[in-house]
């Protein structure tokens, strides 16, 4: 039990320093200030997707593919809610046997036993691997639900205008039961192999962005370049939507980090906030100048990239380090995604449409890495371990162990799928559908 104190990262699973109080009850109660924390937080990350995601992809991409953008976002958030309910949390949270440190079991299909105490605060993993929440399971379930949805819709940045809806539905079925839903486990599961090891991942930069980032990527490469890629003028129909849509972003985004905290008290909450809030704020400035400096005028674009990419930088590192720290990791991030999103682009050759790897993977791995060294011990400190989590060389090689697998798992896994989706649907519209738009082909419908 000390070893699982004292190594405390599950963020969005891991509700662990508001789980003290309970663990000296005989009859423990719901703390209902830190369920009505986490209900506000889980609605806070779900408008992340819709409208978050959803305005912020549509506003970047052409007039003729604004509706089929959006339905990918919305559609989705329909899709994995269900697949999380029938068997993904199953996957990720179950406790998983005899293979517990890489997939959980099939206990809590359907939900299995979650009306027993409904009204109860529960407790995650089995044996010694156990922690103990304040909340009932439904709200940890919903919360974790949201997780889930986003980092699916997240993928589609990267394929954007191009992919089947139809081989959209089954890739992310199959993706969201076979790669994010294991990974989840290794992390955030008390019994997961990397939280074991000691991996620090607050909110999801390994679960979320780098899975996410490396899922885009290597459906990018798979699916191919965009028709015209290079020489058609493939400029944003409407910044405004995507600016819309990266502001709900930010502001969700506080319940995607604070609400990691699994507390409304013990000051956790307030600094993975404040943190939050830096790091965004310095990644738009660092953004913003160096791309002034390189193209001679700043651009409302790279304001909203630069927000998301100090977003996503934190995420790992929100419950694990102050303020000026906060600053340091902003900074990276927006000069990080900045050369993602240009030159690694173009460098390489590929064409993800929106910057889902340029982004998500780049800047997930910045803070991923960043926190190794930069944790702060006391913010993870409890009563069994009281010198917390500090950054330390050792801490760097545990990150990169994490970041490392993630990577490695979701690209040959994201493969295997794409090409199965492949074999069984086709991943790719014809060119005719891809010019004429995929609103009217896929949908049957257009903007006027």
């Amino acid at each position: 039990m000390k070893r699982i104190f004292a190594r405390c990262g599950l963020a969005a699973a891991t509700l662990l320093f508001a789980a003290l109080p309970a663990l000296a009850q005989d009859d423990p109660k719901v703390d209902t200030g830190d369920a009505a924390w986490m209900l506000t937080s889980t609605a806070l990350v779900l408008m992340m997707t819709v409208p978050g995601v959803a305005l912020f992809y549509a506003g970047m991409v052409r007039k003729k593919n604004v509706l089929a953008t959006m339905m990918q976002s919305f559609f989705i958030c329909g899709l994995v809610s269900v697949l999380w309910m029938v068997a993904g949390y199953s996957i990720a949270f179950g406790n998983g046997g005899t293979y517990a440190p890489y997939i959980g079991d099939f206990s809590k299909v359907l939900l299995a036993g979650i009306a027993e105490n409904w009204d109860k605060p529960f407790t995650l993993g089995s044996g010694d691997a156990t922690v103990a929440f304040t909340i009932p399971e439904s709200i940890f379930v919903m919360f974790q639900m949201t997780f889930a949805v986003i980092t699916a819709a997240l993928i589609t940045g990267a394929v954007a205008d191009r992919m089947k809806f139809s081989a959209l539905v089954f890739f992310i079925t199959l993706w969201t039961l076979l790669i994010y839903s294991p990974i989840a486990h290794w992390v955030w599961h008390p019994s997961g192999w990397l939280f074991v090891d000691g991996a620090l991942d607050f909110a999801g930069g390994t679960v979320v962005h780098i899975n996410a980032g490396v899922a885009g990527l290597v459906a990018a490469i798979v699916i191919g370049k965009r028709v015209g890629y290079g020489s058609d003028n493939m400029s944003p129909f409407n910044l405004g939507l995507a600016v819309i849509g990266a502001s709900l972003l930010w502001v969700g985004w506080f319940g995607f980090n604070a609400g990691s905290a699994g507390s409304s008290g013990g000051g956790r909450a307030g600094m993975a906030m404040l943190v939050t809030q830096l790091a965004a704020a310095a990644a738009v400035l660092s953004w913003v100048f160096a791309e002034w400096m390189i193209k001679g005028k700043p651009s409302v674009l790279g304001a909203i990239s630069g927000a998301v990419a100090g977003l996503v930088a934190i995420t790992p590192a929100a419950g694990f380090v102050l303020p000026g720290s906060a600053v340091i990791i902003g900074i990276a991030a927006g000069l990080a995604g900045l050369w993602g999103a240009t030159a690694l682009k173009h460098a390489l050759g590929y064409d993800d449409s929106l910057d889902a790897f340029g982004i998500h993977g780049i800047c997930g791995i910045v803070g991923a890495l960043m926190v190794g060294f930069l944790a702060y011990g006391p913010l993870s400190a409890t009563t069994a371990a009281p010198d917390g989590v500090s950054g330390s060389m050792e801490q760097f090689i545990k990150q990169c162990t994490a970041v490392g697998a993630t990577m490695v798992f979701t690209a040959i896994g994201t493969f295997i799928l794409l090409k199965i989706t492949d074999l069984v649907i086709g991943l790719r519209v014809s060119e005719e559908e891809e010019r004429e738009g995929l609103d009217v082909t896929l949908h049957g419908e257009r903007l006027n």
